[in-house]
Protein backbone atom coordinates (compact mmCIF):
# COMPACT_ATOMS: atom_id res chain seq x y z
CA UNK A 1 0.00 0.00 0.00
CA UNK A 2 1.29 3.58 -0.97
CA UNK A 3 2.16 6.21 1.54
CA UNK A 4 1.68 9.81 0.91
CA UNK A 5 1.90 13.09 2.97
CA UNK A 6 0.01 16.16 3.21
CA UNK A 7 1.63 19.08 4.09
CA UNK A 8 -1.01 22.44 5.42
CA UNK A 9 1.55 24.91 4.76
CA UNK A 10 2.14 27.36 7.54
CA UNK A 11 0.44 27.50 10.62
CA UNK A 12 0.46 28.05 14.80
CA UNK A 13 2.47 31.19 15.20
CA UNK A 14 3.03 31.37 11.11
CA UNK A 15 -0.32 32.53 9.57
CA UNK A 16 1.16 32.38 6.12
CA UNK A 17 -0.26 35.21 4.07
CA UNK A 18 -2.87 37.56 5.55
CA UNK A 19 -5.98 39.25 4.13
CA UNK A 20 -9.50 41.09 6.00
CA UNK A 21 -8.97 38.19 9.06
CA UNK A 22 -8.54 35.49 6.49
CA UNK A 23 -5.38 33.97 7.07
CA UNK A 24 -3.45 31.66 4.99
CA UNK A 25 -2.83 28.86 7.46
CA UNK A 26 -6.80 28.04 7.98
CA UNK A 27 -7.78 27.77 4.06
CA UNK A 28 -4.87 25.41 3.85
CA UNK A 29 -5.71 23.18 6.71
CA UNK A 30 -9.63 22.89 5.72
CA UNK A 31 -8.25 22.38 2.01
CA UNK A 32 -6.24 19.25 2.91
CA UNK A 33 -8.40 17.52 5.56
CA UNK A 34 -10.74 17.44 2.41
CA UNK A 35 -8.27 15.65 0.47
CA UNK A 36 -7.28 13.34 3.14
CA UNK A 37 -10.94 12.26 3.95
CA UNK A 38 -11.18 11.54 -0.05
CA UNK A 39 -8.41 9.62 0.10
CA UNK A 40 -8.80 8.04 2.56
CA UNK A 41 -12.90 6.73 2.21
CA UNK A 42 -12.27 6.09 -1.49
CA UNK A 43 -8.69 4.58 -1.99
CA UNK A 44 -6.29 1.87 -0.21
CA UNK A 45 -3.33 4.47 0.88
CA UNK A 46 -2.09 5.73 3.73
CA UNK A 47 -2.30 8.88 4.44
CA UNK A 48 -0.25 11.15 6.96
CA UNK A 49 -0.67 14.58 7.56
CA UNK A 50 2.63 16.83 8.63
CA UNK A 51 -0.15 18.88 11.11
CA UNK A 52 -4.16 18.28 11.70
CA UNK A 53 -4.29 21.60 13.75
CA UNK A 54 -3.09 24.87 14.51
CA UNK A 55 0.58 23.53 15.13
CA UNK A 56 3.54 26.10 14.40
CA UNK A 57 6.19 23.47 12.09
CA UNK A 58 9.48 24.98 10.54
CA UNK A 59 10.33 24.01 7.19
CA UNK A 60 13.06 21.37 8.21
CA UNK A 61 10.24 19.75 10.52
CA UNK A 62 8.05 19.58 7.25
CA UNK A 63 10.61 17.69 4.88
CA UNK A 64 12.80 15.93 7.86
CA UNK A 65 9.48 14.27 8.48
CA UNK A 66 8.62 13.71 5.47
CA UNK A 67 12.20 11.68 4.59
CA UNK A 68 11.89 9.43 7.29
CA UNK A 69 7.98 8.30 6.87
CA UNK A 70 8.41 5.82 3.88
CA UNK A 71 6.50 7.80 1.45
CA UNK A 72 5.77 7.42 -2.45
CA UNK A 73 4.42 11.08 -2.80
CA UNK A 74 4.12 14.61 -0.96
CA UNK A 75 2.03 17.44 -1.46
CA UNK A 76 2.16 20.96 0.09
CA UNK A 77 -1.07 23.22 -0.23
CA UNK A 78 -0.80 26.81 -0.11
CA UNK A 79 -2.36 29.69 -0.98
CA UNK A 80 -1.10 32.58 -2.84
CA UNK A 81 -0.49 36.49 -2.06
CA UNK A 82 0.74 39.58 -3.93
CA UNK A 83 -1.88 41.24 -6.07
CA UNK A 84 -2.60 38.34 -8.05
CA UNK A 85 -5.81 35.50 -8.88
CA UNK A 86 -5.96 31.93 -10.46
CA UNK A 87 -4.28 28.68 -9.26
CA UNK A 88 -0.37 27.21 -10.00
CA UNK A 89 1.34 24.23 -9.21
CA UNK A 90 5.23 24.37 -8.22
CA UNK A 91 8.00 20.80 -8.55
CA UNK A 92 11.39 21.96 -7.58
CA UNK A 93 13.32 23.72 -10.12
CA UNK A 94 16.61 21.16 -9.89
CA UNK A 95 16.74 17.03 -10.21
CA UNK A 96 13.89 15.53 -9.34
CA UNK A 97 12.54 11.93 -9.74
CA UNK A 98 10.93 10.95 -12.85
CA UNK A 99 7.88 10.65 -11.70
CA UNK A 100 7.63 13.78 -10.38
CA UNK A 101 6.49 16.36 -13.62
CA UNK A 102 4.37 13.94 -14.51
CA UNK A 103 2.07 13.66 -11.20
CA UNK A 104 2.40 17.34 -11.44
CA UNK A 105 0.72 17.66 -14.67
CA UNK A 106 -1.95 14.83 -13.62
CA UNK A 107 -2.83 16.73 -10.60
CA UNK A 108 -3.14 20.33 -11.69
CA UNK A 109 -5.27 19.47 -14.96
CA UNK A 110 -7.57 17.90 -12.53
CA UNK A 111 -8.00 20.47 -10.41
CA UNK A 112 -8.44 23.11 -13.66
CA UNK A 113 -11.14 20.73 -14.69
CA UNK A 114 -12.65 20.60 -11.28
CA UNK A 115 -13.06 25.13 -11.20
CA UNK A 116 -13.69 25.74 -14.92
CA UNK A 117 -17.22 26.73 -13.53
CA UNK A 118 -15.64 29.16 -11.40
CA UNK A 119 -13.58 30.89 -14.20
CA UNK A 120 -10.47 30.23 -12.12
CA UNK A 121 -7.39 31.62 -14.02
CA UNK A 122 -4.64 28.74 -14.80
CA UNK A 123 -1.35 30.40 -14.03
CA UNK A 124 0.46 27.21 -15.04
CA UNK A 125 2.54 24.30 -14.09
CA UNK A 126 6.00 25.98 -12.73
CA UNK A 127 9.05 24.72 -10.84
CA UNK A 128 10.67 26.84 -8.32
CA UNK A 129 13.39 26.07 -5.48
CA UNK A 130 11.15 25.83 -2.60
CA UNK A 131 12.48 24.22 0.57
CA UNK A 132 9.75 21.70 0.71
CA UNK A 133 10.05 20.47 -2.72
CA UNK A 134 14.22 20.78 -2.27
CA UNK A 135 14.86 19.00 0.61
CA UNK A 136 12.18 16.08 0.23
CA UNK A 137 13.80 13.07 -1.15
CA UNK A 138 10.59 11.28 -3.22
CA UNK A 139 8.50 13.03 -5.57
CA UNK A 140 6.98 16.24 -4.71
CA UNK A 141 3.90 18.93 -5.60
CA UNK A 142 3.32 22.37 -4.00
CA UNK A 143 0.20 23.74 -5.21
CA UNK A 144 -1.13 27.50 -4.26
CA UNK A 145 -5.17 27.62 -4.47
CA UNK A 146 -5.88 31.41 -5.26
CA UNK A 147 -5.07 34.27 -3.48
CA UNK A 148 -6.11 35.47 -0.21
CA UNK A 149 -5.41 39.04 -0.89
CA UNK A 150 -7.88 38.89 -3.87
CA UNK A 151 -11.57 40.01 -3.13
CA UNK A 152 -12.90 37.21 -5.46
CA UNK A 153 -10.51 35.00 -4.93
CA UNK A 154 -10.87 35.04 -1.03
CA UNK A 155 -14.82 34.55 -1.94
CA UNK A 156 -14.42 31.64 -3.32
CA UNK A 157 -12.19 30.28 -0.55
CA UNK A 158 -14.99 30.85 1.77
CA UNK A 159 -17.41 28.83 -0.22
CA UNK A 160 -17.60 25.80 1.36
CA UNK A 161 -18.63 24.21 -1.83
CA UNK A 162 -15.52 25.57 -3.80
CA UNK A 163 -13.36 24.23 -0.88
CA UNK A 164 -14.69 20.73 -1.21
CA UNK A 165 -14.22 21.10 -5.16
CA UNK A 166 -10.90 21.88 -4.69
CA UNK A 167 -10.03 19.55 -2.33
CA UNK A 168 -11.82 16.55 -3.99
CA UNK A 169 -9.93 17.32 -6.96
CA UNK A 170 -6.71 17.21 -5.82
CA UNK A 171 -7.35 13.83 -4.14
CA UNK A 172 -8.49 12.47 -7.40
CA UNK A 173 -5.53 14.09 -9.13
CA UNK A 174 -3.17 12.14 -6.63
CA UNK A 175 -4.99 8.75 -7.10
CA UNK A 176 -4.89 9.00 -10.46
CA UNK A 177 -0.84 10.26 -10.75
CA UNK A 178 -0.40 7.46 -8.38
CA UNK A 179 -2.79 4.42 -9.65
CA UNK A 180 -4.20 4.07 -6.24
CA UNK A 181 -6.42 1.00 -6.18
CA UNK A 182 -10.11 2.22 -5.61
CA UNK A 183 -11.40 0.96 -2.12
CA UNK A 184 -14.19 -2.15 -2.74
CA UNK A 185 -17.58 -0.79 -2.68
CA UNK A 186 -18.44 -4.23 -1.39
CA UNK A 187 -16.68 -4.12 1.24
CA UNK A 188 -18.47 -4.62 5.37
CA UNK A 189 -19.80 -1.40 6.79
CA UNK A 190 -17.66 -0.21 9.68
CA UNK A 191 -18.89 1.32 13.01
CA UNK A 192 -16.60 3.63 14.17
CA UNK A 193 -16.84 4.70 18.42
CA UNK A 194 -16.53 7.85 18.99
CA UNK A 195 -15.53 8.93 22.44
CA UNK A 196 -15.45 12.42 22.04
CA UNK A 197 -15.19 15.06 19.23
CA UNK A 198 -13.92 18.02 19.71
CA UNK A 199 -12.74 21.78 18.61
CA UNK A 200 -9.70 22.19 20.61
CA UNK A 201 -6.86 19.17 19.65
CA UNK A 202 -5.54 19.07 23.34
CA UNK A 203 -8.96 18.49 24.74
CA UNK A 204 -8.80 15.08 22.30
CA UNK A 205 -4.94 14.44 23.70
CA UNK A 206 -6.78 15.12 27.05
CA UNK A 207 -9.26 12.24 26.53
CA UNK A 208 -7.11 9.92 25.13
CA UNK A 209 -5.26 10.07 28.11
CA UNK A 210 -7.71 9.81 30.23
CA UNK A 211 -9.07 6.31 27.97
CA UNK A 212 -5.74 5.01 28.35
CA UNK A 213 -5.98 5.37 32.41
CA UNK A 214 -8.55 3.10 32.11
CA UNK A 215 -7.05 0.77 29.88
CA UNK A 216 -9.34 1.60 26.45
CA UNK A 217 -7.34 2.24 23.79
CA UNK A 218 -7.72 5.27 21.12
CA UNK A 219 -6.68 7.49 18.80
CA UNK A 220 -7.52 11.09 17.68
CA UNK A 221 -9.10 11.45 13.83
CA UNK A 222 -9.31 15.28 12.33
CA UNK A 223 -12.38 16.04 10.45
CA UNK A 224 -13.94 19.15 9.05
CA UNK A 225 -17.67 19.60 9.07
CA UNK A 226 -19.52 22.90 7.84
CA UNK A 227 -16.02 25.11 8.20
CA UNK A 228 -15.07 23.67 11.85
CA UNK A 229 -12.04 21.57 12.33
CA UNK A 230 -12.79 19.04 15.00
CA UNK A 231 -10.96 16.17 16.61
CA UNK A 232 -12.91 13.44 17.30
CA UNK A 233 -10.99 10.24 19.51
CA UNK A 234 -11.81 7.06 18.18
CA UNK A 235 -12.10 3.78 20.44
CA UNK A 236 -12.57 1.16 18.39
CA UNK A 237 -13.90 0.28 15.09
CA UNK A 238 -16.14 -2.59 14.43
CA UNK A 239 -18.31 -4.59 11.33
CA UNK A 240 -21.16 -5.25 14.00
CA UNK A 241 -23.52 -2.62 15.02
CA UNK A 242 -24.17 -4.96 18.51
CA UNK A 243 -19.95 -4.60 19.65
CA UNK A 244 -19.77 -0.73 18.81
CA UNK A 245 -22.95 -0.39 21.12
CA UNK A 246 -21.19 -2.53 23.86
CA UNK A 247 -18.13 -0.46 23.27
CA UNK A 248 -20.48 2.85 24.03
CA UNK A 249 -22.02 1.24 27.19
CA UNK A 250 -18.16 0.66 28.22
CA UNK A 251 -17.25 3.88 28.00
CA UNK A 252 -20.74 5.54 29.34
CA UNK A 253 -20.39 3.67 32.52
CA UNK A 254 -17.13 6.11 33.14
CA UNK A 255 -18.76 8.84 32.37
CA UNK A 256 -18.15 9.34 29.23
CA UNK A 257 -20.60 9.86 26.44
CA UNK A 258 -20.09 8.36 23.12
CA UNK A 259 -21.97 7.42 20.22
CA UNK A 260 -21.18 5.44 17.11
CA UNK A 261 -20.56 6.76 13.39
CA UNK A 262 -21.04 4.60 10.25
CA UNK A 263 -17.74 4.45 8.16
CA UNK A 264 -17.93 7.58 6.01
CA UNK A 265 -20.49 9.68 7.73
CA UNK A 266 -18.73 12.94 8.26
CA UNK A 267 -21.34 14.41 10.86
CA UNK A 268 -19.86 15.29 14.18
CA UNK A 269 -23.76 14.76 15.70
CA UNK A 270 -24.51 11.47 16.61
CA UNK A 271 -25.37 9.59 14.33
CA UNK A 272 -26.00 6.16 15.63
CA UNK A 273 -28.45 5.17 12.80
CA UNK A 274 -27.32 0.91 11.31
CA UNK A 275 -27.43 0.53 7.81
CA UNK A 276 -30.91 0.64 5.64
CA UNK A 277 -30.33 -3.45 5.21
CA UNK A 278 -30.82 -3.58 9.17
CA UNK A 279 -33.79 -3.50 11.13
CA UNK A 280 -33.68 -0.54 13.59
CA UNK A 281 -33.67 -1.15 17.15
CA UNK A 282 -35.80 0.17 19.92
CA UNK A 283 -33.00 1.96 21.58
CA UNK A 284 -32.50 4.06 17.84
CA UNK A 285 -36.17 5.03 17.78
CA UNK A 286 -35.81 6.63 20.99
CA UNK A 287 -38.60 9.75 22.06
CA UNK A 288 -39.13 10.19 17.66
CA UNK A 289 -42.13 11.64 18.93
CA UNK A 290 -41.17 12.99 21.97
CA UNK A 291 -42.27 16.41 22.33
CA UNK A 292 -39.82 19.47 24.02
CA UNK A 293 -43.19 21.20 25.95
CA UNK A 294 -44.36 19.28 28.55
CA UNK A 295 -43.39 19.33 32.87
CA UNK A 296 -40.25 18.16 34.10
CA UNK A 297 -40.71 14.66 35.46
CA UNK A 298 -37.45 14.12 37.19
CA UNK A 299 -36.91 16.36 40.12
CA UNK A 300 -33.89 18.76 40.34
CA UNK A 301 -32.15 16.64 43.32
CA UNK A 302 -32.17 13.88 41.21
CA UNK A 303 -30.75 15.52 38.33
CA UNK A 304 -27.84 17.00 39.97
CA UNK A 305 -27.20 13.88 41.94
CA UNK A 306 -26.97 12.15 38.52
CA UNK A 307 -24.45 14.74 36.92
CA UNK A 308 -22.12 14.47 40.59
CA UNK A 309 -21.69 10.75 39.87
CA UNK A 310 -19.73 11.78 36.94
CA UNK A 311 -18.12 15.00 37.64
CA UNK A 312 -18.10 15.65 41.39
CA UNK A 313 -17.58 19.47 40.38
CA UNK A 314 -20.83 20.06 38.13
CA UNK A 315 -22.77 23.06 38.76
CA UNK A 316 -25.90 22.31 40.74
CA UNK A 317 -28.67 23.90 37.75
CA UNK A 318 -31.46 21.27 38.46
CA UNK A 319 -33.42 24.02 40.31
CA UNK A 320 -33.01 26.11 37.64
CA UNK A 321 -33.63 23.45 34.79
CA UNK A 322 -36.89 22.44 36.62
CA UNK A 323 -38.20 26.06 37.57
CA UNK A 324 -37.78 27.91 34.34
CA UNK A 325 -38.82 24.46 32.07
CA UNK A 326 -42.03 25.07 34.42
CA UNK A 327 -42.21 28.64 33.51
CA UNK A 328 -41.95 27.94 30.15
CA UNK A 329 -43.80 25.00 29.70
CA UNK A 330 -40.43 23.02 28.43
CA UNK A 331 -39.18 19.40 29.63
CA UNK A 332 -36.27 21.02 31.33
CA UNK A 333 -35.31 17.68 32.76
CA UNK A 334 -34.62 16.95 29.48
CA UNK A 335 -33.23 20.54 28.56
CA UNK A 336 -30.86 19.45 31.64
CA UNK A 337 -29.92 16.29 29.78
CA UNK A 338 -29.28 18.62 26.24
CA UNK A 339 -26.65 20.76 28.44
CA UNK A 340 -24.70 17.61 29.43
CA UNK A 341 -24.28 16.49 25.91
CA UNK A 342 -23.34 19.83 24.99
CA UNK A 343 -20.79 20.47 28.08
CA UNK A 344 -20.00 16.66 28.64
CA UNK A 345 -21.26 16.65 31.95
CA UNK A 346 -19.96 20.26 32.69
CA UNK A 347 -16.25 19.41 32.18
CA UNK A 348 -16.66 22.19 29.28
CA UNK A 349 -13.81 19.78 27.04
CA UNK A 350 -15.59 21.77 23.43
CA UNK A 351 -15.05 25.56 22.58
CA UNK A 352 -17.23 26.93 25.44
CA UNK A 353 -15.69 27.70 28.54
CA UNK A 354 -17.14 27.40 32.20
CA UNK A 355 -17.09 31.05 32.79
CA UNK A 356 -19.39 31.69 29.70
CA UNK A 357 -22.60 29.81 31.36
CA UNK A 358 -23.59 28.97 28.08
CA UNK A 359 -24.42 25.69 28.62
CA UNK A 360 -26.76 25.14 25.28
CA UNK A 361 -23.69 26.52 23.31
CA UNK A 362 -25.63 29.28 21.92
CA UNK A 363 -24.13 31.32 18.86
CA UNK A 364 -21.03 29.06 19.01
CA UNK A 365 -20.35 28.73 15.58
CA UNK A 366 -16.40 27.53 15.25
CA UNK A 367 -12.97 28.96 15.83
CA UNK A 368 -13.01 32.43 16.82
CA UNK A 369 -16.43 32.48 17.70
CA UNK A 370 -17.19 31.46 21.42
CA UNK A 371 -20.45 32.04 21.64
CA UNK A 372 -22.91 33.90 24.33
CA UNK A 373 -21.71 34.69 27.57
CA UNK A 374 -24.22 35.03 30.53
CA UNK A 375 -23.90 36.38 34.42
CA UNK A 376 -24.74 34.17 36.15
CA UNK A 377 -25.30 30.38 35.72
CA UNK A 378 -28.85 30.71 36.43
CA UNK A 379 -29.01 33.67 33.45
CA UNK A 380 -27.48 30.93 30.99
CA UNK A 381 -30.04 28.36 32.21
CA UNK A 382 -32.73 30.77 31.51
CA UNK A 383 -31.20 31.71 28.05
CA UNK A 384 -30.94 27.95 27.53
CA UNK A 385 -35.22 27.35 27.88
CA UNK A 386 -35.78 30.71 25.82
CA UNK A 387 -33.59 29.36 23.23
CA UNK A 388 -35.61 26.02 23.58
CA UNK A 389 -38.69 27.96 23.20
CA UNK A 390 -38.35 29.89 20.51
CA UNK A 391 -37.47 26.36 18.59
CA UNK A 392 -40.40 24.73 20.46
CA UNK A 393 -43.62 27.22 20.41
CA UNK A 394 -45.14 30.52 18.10
CA UNK A 395 -46.59 31.67 21.41
CA UNK A 396 -45.25 35.40 23.26
CA UNK A 397 -42.86 34.87 25.86
CA UNK A 398 -44.87 34.58 29.31
CA UNK A 399 -44.35 37.13 31.90
CA UNK A 400 -41.13 36.19 34.83
CA UNK A 401 -38.21 36.64 33.77
CA UNK A 402 -36.33 38.88 30.99
CA UNK A 403 -35.22 38.03 27.44
CA UNK A 404 -31.76 36.90 28.02
CA UNK A 405 -31.13 34.89 24.59
CA UNK A 406 -29.39 37.11 22.39
CA UNK A 407 -30.15 34.76 19.68
CA UNK A 408 -34.11 33.88 20.11
CA UNK A 409 -35.37 36.54 17.55
CA UNK A 410 -32.96 34.59 14.80
CA UNK A 411 -35.05 31.46 15.25
CA UNK A 412 -37.45 30.49 13.11
CA UNK A 413 -40.64 29.96 15.90
CA UNK A 414 -42.20 26.91 16.39
CA UNK A 415 -40.02 24.90 13.90
CA UNK A 416 -38.88 21.94 15.70
CA UNK A 417 -41.93 20.77 18.05
CA UNK A 418 -39.95 17.22 19.07
CA UNK A 419 -36.47 16.91 20.55
CA UNK A 420 -35.48 14.91 17.24
CA UNK A 421 -36.94 18.01 15.15
CA UNK A 422 -33.46 19.48 16.58
CA UNK A 423 -31.99 17.36 14.27
CA UNK A 424 -30.02 19.54 11.21
CA UNK A 425 -30.96 22.82 13.20
CA UNK A 426 -29.68 23.31 16.60
CA UNK A 427 -26.51 20.83 15.73
CA UNK A 428 -25.82 21.16 11.67
CA UNK A 429 -25.52 18.61 10.17
CA UNK A 430 -26.55 16.52 12.98
CA UNK A 431 -28.45 13.40 11.90
CA UNK A 432 -29.25 12.48 15.39
CA UNK A 433 -28.32 15.31 17.72
CA UNK A 434 -31.78 15.05 19.53
CA UNK A 435 -31.64 10.75 19.75
CA UNK A 436 -28.42 11.85 21.75
CA UNK A 437 -30.36 14.26 24.01
CA UNK A 438 -32.59 11.49 25.14
CA UNK A 439 -30.51 8.57 25.20
CA UNK A 440 -28.33 10.78 28.21
CA UNK A 441 -31.48 11.40 29.61
CA UNK A 442 -32.88 7.88 29.63
CA UNK A 443 -29.77 7.23 31.84
CA UNK A 444 -30.83 10.15 33.90
CA UNK A 445 -33.96 8.59 34.23
CA UNK A 446 -32.33 5.00 34.61
CA UNK A 447 -30.59 6.63 37.88
CA UNK A 448 -33.73 8.42 39.32
CA UNK A 449 -35.67 4.91 39.20
CA UNK A 450 -32.64 3.20 40.99
CA UNK A 451 -32.80 5.59 43.32
CA UNK A 452 -36.60 4.87 44.15
CA UNK A 453 -36.26 1.52 44.23
CA UNK A 454 -33.37 1.72 47.41
CA UNK A 455 -35.19 4.26 49.36
CA UNK A 456 -38.38 2.45 48.96
CA UNK A 457 -36.36 -0.74 50.04
CA UNK A 458 -34.97 1.39 52.69
CA UNK A 459 -38.44 2.57 53.80
CA UNK A 460 -39.73 -1.05 53.36
CA UNK A 461 -36.91 -2.69 55.81
CA UNK A 462 -37.66 0.40 58.47
CA UNK A 463 -41.67 -0.07 58.42
CA UNK A 464 -40.76 -4.11 58.77
CA UNK A 465 -38.31 -2.97 61.66
CA UNK A 466 -41.80 -1.39 63.49
CA UNK A 467 -44.05 -4.39 62.80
Amino acid sequence: MKTIMIDPGHGGSDPGATYKGNEEKKFNLLTALVVKDYLVSKYNVNVLMTRTGDQTLSLSDRSNLANRSNLDFYLSIHHNAGGGTGFESYVYNGSVPSETLSYQGIIHDEVMAAVKPYNVTDRGKKRANFHVLRETKMPSVLVEVLFVDNVKDVALLNDEKFRQSVGTALAKGVAKALALPAKETGSKQLFKVIAGSFTERKNAEDRVNELKAAAIESFIDTVVVTDKIYYRVQSGAYSKLDNAEDQVNVLNQIGIVAFILPEGTASVSNPTEPPSTESPKPTQQLGMDLSILGPSIVRSQQLDDFVINVNPFAPMLGEFYVYYGDLYGIRGDIAFAQAIHETNFFRFTGQVKPSQNNYAGIGTTGPGNDGASFATPEEGVLAHIQHLYAYASTNPLPEGAPLVDPRFSLVTRGIAKNWTDLNGKWAVPGTSYGQSILSVYKRNLENALKAMDIQKAMLMDALNKLK
